[in-house]
């Protein structure tokens, strides 16, 4: 390792002073242009002031609201929008290169009244996340705060673990993005594009339950990422823990422009351009080498993956738009002997399923502009069809070894119409929503295998999970959302109504049975601190595994899973680039499923590949989540940048015997800090440390796991005792640098993004097998015997499952 250092930091010198002077010798030139939109209504903003700093260049929105700035140095920006009617709106850190144009999309608020009858106009708002319908449990992303974030790997689904009540999974250096929202289950989240709804932003994604270990979206799509963790507008449903809305940019309508990314585990391509006078498109690939990574370095799994993503945006006319977008992805995750065996190594390789699975959204949106306000008509569909396979010998597949099975393909076919006015001092919203869900499941698990003594006497019958239904349903239901400011602007409040229902037979047709009423208030103490607090009650269907399921005439329940939510909190606005936030949270669960076999709840489930809910399920089980959560946030001054957060909480949920016992995330302390400088030449640095407290485990039942591990590849929970143990506390740190070179019409950034640089180990719960002869060619027994199938004269081992890995990653992307 200690030559590849030296070269790499020669080249990197080389490089550096190379194109430095290259740099020097001509003084290349960027673009940065946008457009200015009201909020409310969606009209385009004309004859606004738009200035940027350095530099103190002023232009005047056109009667598009439209603005464009050339010939700008190289650097990061701030846009100060201001005018007559609108509150003033500051975006710091925007980058503007000559390899590529920054086009934005400013959504601007009304200016309102607060204290003394004074109107806000010059209270510049870049930190402010909240809004009138959601005045708290708001985060919002920039794609610059998601590109420089150090260890994210340009992964939207690891940047937001920074956020406060975010956390990553069970054990807290879990690779997998199960994004857990404030003690709450990675099933219980929903994901939005442009206002289509996404159901997977994750390759690898478990069925039932949405995570997997890396995402999907291209950051180069993104302008920003808004984060709801309560006080969710009532226009989105099946929420009962947060509401991702992606906002994407629109292509440059100028020129044609792109740009390539490589790095240690992928390689991506983007253009984006005109089409014509009054259509621009986005378009990208993206590709995965990780299985050409892991044979080199021997390890037996082999991840590849594949991902597509568009966008077009056509302006019919001055009042109506036109939006299209497209995700799509491939994944196949294979497994081979490696060339050195260890017992660490053949443990992976019989205890994971074969996956191959695909999975796209096609959407399409139509805007109007009316009086007032707007319209919204959107119609979209999206397929999964995932299909995994394990048998008791990954390397020698055969029907007759077969233990698990899953054949699945999920379709829903979506129509979404709204409707937003603005009335006087009230904003309205309303609307309707209907999908078409196709779901066909086959499905297949050994849950126990047969198995006999020695002397021919049954020690245990065989227990399997048999499924194959094909089940076609509606679902529907409506909203209304009011807002408005009272007393003298000072207090505004918002309240929503939704109902939800579905045809399937085992669910409920009423959508008066999941009424689900919201309601949150917002008071301003003085111009720079605001108090909060909402009620909501929230529904969610159950995963469509589960209410598909029929085994031997069995039938799952399909109840709506139900959540209340009570959050209060102040938000302190010191300037206009410094934000903080305190809130305290309490959620509340009824009807969440049951396993019958495991007898625990599903909430504890879904952290793993494969599918959840293809089993008996009873649907009587509770929970709860609570605590509180701290958030500070400095953006972009001179050269400085950082977030922080700490969350206390507690998750608890209820299994067959009705008790709450600690969920599988419930790690109580999650900390992030991250910090960003901006460094003189182009040069950026990053930093961020992560802390998990001990996430509970369960341990294993001794007994049964030596009867049946040789059969399923993995060693049995002892239930009776979930969570019943801690492992330790989980802390990392990561490093990124970044160089930008800007040319003529190209710019090359280069950057190194270490993960874990100081090789913190991340624990996880110990692996249950058998102990292996000295040359791993098989397992060692107590009398030196084969071993028989039913383990009893194994020896029983644990591995380790503690990883302390420093992961370098050097990569570079071409603007062009």
């Amino acid at each position: 390792m200690q030559w590849f250092k030296v070269v790499f930091a020669g080249l990197l010198i080389v490089f550096g002073v190379n194109l430095s002077k290259a740099q020097v010798k001509v003084q290349n030139t960027g673009k940065l242009s946008g457009v200015l939109v009201n909020r409310k209504t969606q009209q385009n903003a004309t004859g606004l002031l738009v200035t940027i700093t350095p530099g103190n260049e002023k232009m005047i929105s056109d009667s598009n609201g439209s603005f464009r700035f050339t010939n700008l140095l190289p650097g990061a920006y701030s846009i100060k929008v201001s005018g007559l009617g609108i509150q003033d709106k500051l975006l710091t850190n925007v980058i503007v290169t000559t390899g590529n144009e920054n086009i934005l999309t400013i959504e601007l608020e009304p200016s309102v009244n607060v204290l003394n009858t004074v109107t806000v106009t010059g209270r510049k708002n870049t930190a402010k996340a909240t809004t009138l319908e959601s005045p708290l449990s708001i985060q919002r992303l920039t794609s610059e705060d998601i590109k420089a974030n150090p260890g994210g790997n340009f992964d939207i689904s690891k940047v937001i673990q920074s956020l406060p009540g975010v956390g990553g999974g069970a054990a807290g250096g879990t690779f997998r993005n199960d994004i857990i929202i404030r003690g709450g289950a990675p099933s219980e989240n929903v994901f939005y594009l442009d206002g289509i709804e996404v159901p997977i932003i994750n390759h690898f994604s478990t069925q039932g339950s949405g995570g997997g270990p890396q995402g999907i979206l291209n950051v180069s799509f993104i302008q920003d990422v808004k984060l709801s963790t309560s006080a969710f507008d009532a226009r989105y449903d099946n929420a009962l823990s947060s509401v991702f809305q992606f906002r994407q940019k629109n292509g440059n309508p100028n020129q044609l422009q792109g740009n390539f990314r490589m790095s240690g585990t992928e390689v991506a391509a983007t253009l984006d351009g005109p089409i014509s006078k009054r259509t621009t498109f986005l378009a990208s690939v993206r590709r995965s080498y990780l299985e050409l990574l892991f044979q080199a370095l021997d390890l037996p799994i082999r991840p590849n993956y594949w991902d597509y993503q568009f966008k077009t945006t056509t302006k019919i006319n001055d009042k109506t738009t036109l939006t299209t977008i497209g995700l799509a992805a491939i994944d196949d995750f294979k497994l081979v002997a490696p060339r050195e065996a260890t017992p660490e190594k053949l443990f992976a390789i019989n205890s994971n399923p074969l996956i191959n699975q695909w999975n796209y959204t096609l959407g399409l949106s139509l805007k109007k502009l009316i009086q007032d306000g707007y319209w919204n008509l959107s119609l979209s569909r999206n397929t999964l069809d995932n299909q995994a396979d394990r048998y008791e010998d990954n390397e020698k597949p055969s029907e007759t070894t077969r233990t698990f099975q899953i054949r699945s393909n999920e379709t829903e076919n979506k129509f979404r119409f709204d409707v937003t006015k603005n009335i006087k001092n009230i904003s309205l919203s309303y609307g309707v929503v209907a999908q078409y869900v196709q779901f066909d499941n086959a499905f297949y698990q050994l849950f126990r295998p047969a198995l006999k003594d020695s002397a021919g006497n049954t020690l245990q019958n065989a227990v399997t999970l048999n499924t194959n239904t094909g089940v076609n349903f509606l679902r529907y239901g409506g909203f209304v959302q009011l807002g408005t400011r009272l007393l003298n602007d000072r207090l505004a409040i918002s309240s929503g109504l939704r109902a939800d229902a579905n045809s399937f037979s085992a669910s409920s047709q009423n959508p008066l049975d999941q009424l689900s009423p919201r309601i949150s208030l917002s008071y301003t103490l003085s111009n720079t601190l605001n108090f909060s607090a909402s009620y909501g009650t929230y529904y969610r269907l159950p995963s469509y595994t589960q209410l598909a399921y029929n085994n031997n005439g069995f039938t799952n329940p399909g109840k709506y899973i139900q959540s209340n939510h009570y959050v209060a909190g102040f938000e302190l606005l010191p300037s206009s680039t410094t934000r903080f936030t305190f809130e305290g949270f309490y959620k509340g669960y009824k009807n969440y499923p049951v396993s019958m076999l495991d007898k625990i709840s599903l909430a504890n489930k879904g952290i793993e590949f494969g599918a959840i809910g293809n089993e008996p399920i009873q649907q009587d089980g509770k929970g709860r989540a609570y605590g509180f959560e701290f958030f500070a946030q400095q953006k972009l001054t001179e050269k400085f940048f950082g977030v922080f957060s700490y969350t206390l909480y507690w998750s608890e949920f209820s299994g067959v015997d009705q008790k709450l016992k600690p969920a599988s995330w419930d790690n109580r302390h999650l900390v992030s800090a991250t910090a960003g400088y901006k460094l003189p030449k182009n040069w950026e640095l990053g930093i961020k440390f992560r802390y998990q407290g001990a996430a509970p485990y369960t341990p294993y039942n001794l007994e049964q796991s030596r009867l049946n591990y040789l059969t399923l590849g993995s060693g049995i929970f002892d239930y009776d005792k979930v969570n019943t143990l801690r492992l330790k506390a989980f802390h990392s740190g990561d490093i990124r640098l970044d160089k930008k070179w800007n040319y003529k019409k190209t710019t090359f950034d280069f950057y190194i993004d270490i993960q874990n640089f100081y090789a913190s180990k991340s624990t996880g719960s110990p692996q249950y097998t058998f102990k292996r002869k000295d040359d791993n060619s098989g397992f060692q027994s107590n009398n030196g015997k084969p071993v028989q199938l039913n383990g009893s004269n194994a020896i029983p081992y644990f591995l380790e499952n503690a990883e302390g890995t420093f992961i370098p990653t050097v990569g570079f992307i071409i603007e062009f």
